[in-house]
């Protein structure tokens, strides 16, 4: 029996379940695998679900099973830190050689972040494989790049994470990042050759429909300015509620303005940044969501760098016209990327809301992208180190914008990725003293969290050292794989 499930076949009982919080957890419902035929449950569910007494959590229970729903590691002895990460490794891996509910089939073993996350990321798998690098674990670096390939071959882009109900979106495009870090730990060139086509598959992913775009216009993912120059943006297929977060998103849409607002919660999430105030029109609630009207100068700085890549990679495989092609394409937004998003005047690079033809007034940690790509030129690196020396470094660590607004993606919290942004950004550039006070702030702060409660914690508390981080629609989780890669290579170095 096949036990594969999209959410979609159990749309009514579904719906019920999420409605009636039988579940702590939204998620919970999400991760089930059916004990029998689909068709079977539904069919029962139907005559069920009018009769007197049915106990709904009863019926869900008797029909499917939850089998890892969440990862907890509790240890008696508490081991030094870094010893703590290389159990956590192993504690963390996963198989997924068959398909079981939600879950995606994946060729290669691979590791989850931890806590409630019990499936393959694509955006936190490339911070994993920053520690796995320092933990020389370069067998399970290629597992991941094997994984990223293979969900690109087979549905054109490597989903938001390893489940049937992310099928409708991505994240930041991590790839050719990837291959990167792996042609730095074994010095393999071919890996370019090798992942060619997946290099090709996913960039066509992202710029899907570029070809009818007027000036002015958007489409998907692909944005044409007013003045024709092609930028991107986060986006989703599906303008529904997320499964995962079924009625809180049901519960917000009921005071948002606009028809889309599912799918601009759903941009958001593909961003990673789900949620910040850096995508709220009124900067404050999420009701004013409006991610669908920005370019962002994160997503456009990894495309710049899968463009270059692919042009790397079109030399490496004599193929001249494509790399003429795509360098072309990465200078054309090289261009656009210091055009649309630098603001001298601020000392920060800003996304550009693509309705109202300016920046966006959002401060966020995403202006480190251009130097930590090394787009941009010395004075504009120095501006933004100094902006990021003022306005984010706190006593724990990077914040990722400059307003609270009690989102997770805000002020006060520190997320692992742009500790490590951070820092190579201010390396790149010579600002050794900085990157220092920016590794040495952050791994404190682990530090102190994991000496206080044994436990690697998904996101920080940057400004109240005292206390853990906390926002957004669940509670911090332990685990947790992004944290563990960053701390690991920050310490190296």
């Amino acid at each position: 029996m096949s036990t594969q499930l999209y959410i979609k076949d159990i749309e009514s009982l579904f719906d019920d379940v999420q409605r009636s919080k039988i579940f702590e957890d939204q998620k919970t419902m999400t991760d089930a695998v059916p004990l029998f035929p689909v068709s079977e449950i539904n069919e029962k569910y139907e005559k069920e679900k009018n009769a007197a007494g049915l106990n709904l959590k009863s019926f869900v229970v008797s029909n499917f099973d939850f089998l890892g729903t969440k990862i907890s590691i509790e240890r008696a002895d508490q081991l030094p830190i870094d010893h703590h990460i290389e159990k956590l490794w192993d504690e963390l891996t996963r198989t997924a050689t068959d398909e079981k509910g939600t879950l995606l089939k994946l060729p290669k073993p691979y590791i989850v972040p931890g806590g409630r996350f019990n499936e393959f990321f694509y955006w936190d798998s490339y911070y994993v494989m920053l520690g796995l690098q320092v933990s020389k674990r370069f067998g399970m670096m290629e597992n991941i790049v094997e994984n990223c390939s293979y969900l690109i071959q087979k549905f054109g882009f490597v989903p938001n994470a390893s489940r049937t109900h992310f099928l409708s979106r991505s994240q930041p495009p991590y790839f050719s990042l990837m291959l990167d870090l792996l042609f730095e730990s074994t010095n393999d060139g071919e890996i370019y050759i090798k992942y060619y086509e997946s290099l090709e598959k996913e960039y066509k992913f992202w710029m899907d429909g570029e070809e009818g775009l007027e000036n002015d216009s958007d489409f998907k993912r692909v944005v044409k300015t007013q003045e024709g120059a092609i930028l991107n943006r986060y986006y989703d297929e599906e303008n529904t509620p997320r499964p995962e977060s079924y009625l809180i998103d049901i519960e917000d849409a009921e005071k948002a303005l606009g028809s889309e607002f599912y799918r601009n919660v759903r941009a958001a999430c593909e961003s990673g940044w789900d949620f910040s105030s850096r995508w709220f029109a009124d900067g404050n609630t999420i009701q004013s969501i409006e991610t669908l009207d920005i370019a962002q100068v994160d997503l456009n700085c990894l495309l710049w760098h899968l463009e270059k890549t692919l042009a790397q990679a079109s030399e490496l495989k004599n193929l001249p016209e494509k790399k003429e092609y795509y360098t072309q394409r990465a200078e054309n937004r090289k261009k656009a990327i210091d055009q649309y998003f630098w603001d001298a005047d601020g000392k920060i690079y800003r996304d550009y809301h693509i309705k109202n033809h300016m920046q966006t007034s959002s401060e966020s940690i995403a202006t480190l992208y251009p130097v930590f790509l090394k787009l941009a030129n010395l004075g504009q690196a120095k501006a933004v180190i100094e902006t990021i020396e003022d306005k984010f470094l706190y006593q724990g660590g990077l914040v990722t914008t400059t307003k609270n607004s009690g989102q997770q993606w805000d002020l006060p919290n520190a997320w692992a990725p742009y500790q490590w942004l951070g820092f190579v950004s201010s390396k790149n550039y010579g600002f050794d003293d900085l990157a220092n006070k920016i590794k040495n702030n952050w791994c404190s702060n682990v530090e102190r969290v994991y000496n206080n409660t044994g436990k690697l914690m998904e996101k920080y508390n940057a400004l109240d050292t005292e206390n853990i981080a906390g926002g957004g629609e669940y509670p911090n989780q332990d685990g947790f794989g992004w944290t563990n890669g960053v701390y690991l290579k920050l310490k190296q170095n």
